[in-house]
């Protein structure tokens, strides 16, 4: 069979998913449908539909878009038989029911930002960076019952250097996760699969979860160590972003987002949280062994400035602290 005549449906939702659609699309190969999330309100009532990134590309290319709103919806079902697709895949999309990815020939395959069965979840590329791995990477997987289980058919590894932050890594993993998708589905054209148990890759190994980020996820835990603290602010900027509480005395307590900082290791013995700043040039925070230097902030209602900018304009008192 030729890539001509392969009929592939693709389910994607975000940003993430776009490149690898765009690889499939400019590479020739037949794309009969694509399936995404439901238009989004937006807007201060939510009277504005966004669609997502996923549908824009897809409408732009005269593709067939289908947004279900449940996927076990006899009607979504029904015309997702219509397509007849002897492939699918799944690219940053959500779970799906057995009656979906069950249903063509070939099977499905979801591109996995992680290197399974590392980091199963929502959110990999940012508990990666979290936990200060030094490496990180795609892959592609037939699905099964249970999340992000399915056997590997293929990897690609990508360091992570201590200076990224997960919107660095996103972007690398983006880019390379479109070449995976066409090797892989050449590979399946060609018949030269041969795919791995993820029990096989797991043996002897601790497995770290990705579950997904919600905002009080994103909070600094000062009294740990500078690096800990260092690899939780990079595995959160530029997005979600972490966060803690400016505080002062007699006065509401008021949220700043920190979104890259350095590090100073060094004994002291400043309670954590504890601010230290010349109020022109540095602003750091004493951790339990050291202290991380904010570089780039943002004030709640204010936009995100360099250090500098932000000493000019905000004046606290020496009993200031963060929380």
């Amino acid at each position: 069979m030729e890539k001509t005549d392969l009929r592939i449906v693709y389910m994607g939702t975000p940003e993430f998913a776009v490149e690898s659609l765009k690889c499939l699309v400019e590479g020739g190969y037949n794309v009969v449908g694509v399936i995404t999330m439901p238009d989004k309100p937006v807007g201060r009532h939510g009277s504005v539909l966004q669609p997502s990134p996923v549908k824009e590309y897809a409408v732009s290319q005269g593709l067939k878009v289908l947004q279900p709103e449940k996927l076990k919806d006899e009607h979504f079902l029904e015309e997702l038989r219509a397509l007849h697709a002897d492939l699918q895949i799944v690219v940053a999309f959500r779970m799906l029911p057995e009656v979906v990815w069950q249903m063509p020939r070939l099977g499905t395959f979801n591109l996995h930002a992680s290197l399974l069965p590392q980091y199963r979840g929502a959110a990999p590329i940012n508990w990666a960076v979290i936990n200060g791995e030094t490496e990180t990477g795609i892959t592609t997987f037939f699905l099964k019952h249970e999340i992000d289980t399915g056997e590997i058919i293929d990897q690609v590894r990508v360091p992570i250097a201590d200076t990224d932050n997960v919107g660095m890594v996103y972007d690398r993993l983006m880019r390379l996760g479109g070449n995976l998708v066409l090797k892989t589905v050449d590979a399946i054209l060609n018949n030269s699969v041969k795919t791995v148990p993820q029990e096989k890759l797991a043996e002897g190994t601790v497995l770290h979860p990705a579950p997904k980020i919600f905002k009080e996820t994103c909070r600094i835990d000062w009294t740990k160590g500078v690096k800990a603290v260092y690899d939780f602010i990079r595995g959160l900027s530029p997005y979600p972003a972490a966060w803690t509480e400016l505080c002062e005395p007699d006065a509401l307590p008021v949220t700043l987002k920190i979104y890259e900082t350095t590090k100073e290791f060094t004994s002291h013995s400043l309670v954590p949280g504890t601010i230290v700043t010349d109020r022109k040039s540095y602003f750091k925070v004493a951790t339990t062994d050291g202290y991380l230097h904010l570089l780039s902030l943002q004030l709640a209602g204010k936009k995100r400035m360099d250090v500098s900018d932000f000493l000019r304009g905000y004046r606290h008192t020496d009993a200031a602290t963060v929380r």
